[in-house]
């Protein structure tokens, strides 16, 4: 736990000092994680949007890293990571919550979420997109709702390449201005607050409406 949190914190030193040592096998690990944090339902707490910002960044001024196959690459493995976590939900759902697997998702983490579906709709899945954890849960809420996959891949579309520019370009044009790059550590938790702000208003909430029926 120690190590992720310090990933975290550090991820562009973490990142740079990873493609310094494995070259171009770096894409593999970097796309790895994603798909992961994306389409594996279990693993919402990897890094997402911090490392996109990262890794556009540390294309800027290296050889090795090409910011097009990043940008490229990051919208079409979330794209197949959100599929992934679809039919996940569709064809193992509530079966995945009664395993052992099922351990490491909280059911409050797919309650917000199914109250976040309900109240945003189709929508919901592009929003989540930008929100840690829910982005994780929507597409296997969205399939156990019944959601149509053809309307889900419209909007999985959107939310992903809108994602995957904001965040890889981001970096690419900002991670290297200097106070960014003297700060680096604050941006990325800026960023895991920024993004981490709707869960939290939304959790906030639902304890203070459970506080007040009580």
């Amino acid at each position: 736990m120690q190590f992720l949190i310090d990933f975290f914190l550090h991820i562009d030193t973490h990142l740079a000092n990873f493609v310094n040592t494995f070259g171009i096998w770096s894409y593999v690990f970097i796309f790895f994680i994603v798909l992961i944090e994306t389409g594996a339902v279990v693993l919402p707490f990897l890094p997402g949007d911090s490392l996109l910002f990262a890794a556009g960044a540390l294309s800027a001024n290296d050889n090795i890293l090409n910011v097009w196959a990043l940008w490229v690459g990051f919208f079409l493995i979330s794209l197949i990571g959100d599929s992934m976590n679809y039919f996940i939900g569709q064809t193992v759902g509530k079966k995945l919550l009664n395993t052992r697997i099922g351990h490491f998702i909280k059911p409050e983490q797919i309650r917000e979420t199914e109250k976040f579906y309900e109240k945003h709709g189709a929508a919901a899945i592009i929003l989540a997109r930008y929100m840690p954890i829910i982005r994780t849960f929507a597409p296997f809420v969205a399939a156990g709702s019944g959601f149509p996959y053809s309307r889900f891949l419209k909007y999985s579309l959107i939310g992903t390449f809108s994602w995957s520019t904001i965040a890889v370009w981001c970096g690419f044009f900002f991670g290297n201005i200097t106070f960014v790059h003297e700060h680096f550590t604050l941006i990325i938790l800026a960023i895991i607050v920024v993004t981490f702000l709707p869960a939290l208003i939304a959790f906030l909430k639902t304890h203070k409406t459970k506080k007040a029926k009580n």
